[in-house]
């Protein structure tokens, strides 16, 4: 029933951004980012759930917590690129908006490195020599 809230909000703050765009562009915009975060901020405890959870699973496998760390980093980098990047295009800066998701990508590779090492590291173990 949260989706419901969810899209009352997108359909309120889109009704009111219809009428204000018109007469004040600025006043639209950030309502448009408002409603953006609003929801974002709604969403912030779900999120936390499903890594709480993800984090349990991970303890009970055995699994390095630095790994899983680095992927729950990883994955907040895209949401937080992506976030970003739809804000600034709503405001009609495509290129701008382009520059934040290839910072986004570049970031995720940087966190990646250790991960991909590990994997080739123990592929190259399973090889015979």
């Amino acid at each position: 029933m949260e989706i419901i809230q969810v899209v009352g909000i997108g359909i309120l703050s889109t009704v009111l951004i219809l009428v204000l765009k018109e007469q004040k562009p600025m006043f639209a915009f950030l309502l448009t980012t408002a409603a953006g975060i609003l929801i974002f901020l709604f969403l912030i405890g779900k999120i936390g759930t499903i890594l709480g959870t993800l984090e349990q699973v991970a303890e009970s496998s055995g699994m390095e917590m630095i790994y899983i760390k680095t992927v729950f980093k990883i994955i907040g980098i895209s949401y937080i690129a992506e976030f970003g990047a739809q804000i600034v295009r709503d405001a009609g800066q495509e290129s701008i908006a382009s520059k934040i998701e290839l910072a986004g990508k570049v970031l995720i590779m940087v966190l990646a490195v250790p991960i991909i090492s590990i994997i080739i590291e123990t592929v190259m173990k399973l090889l015979p020599a």
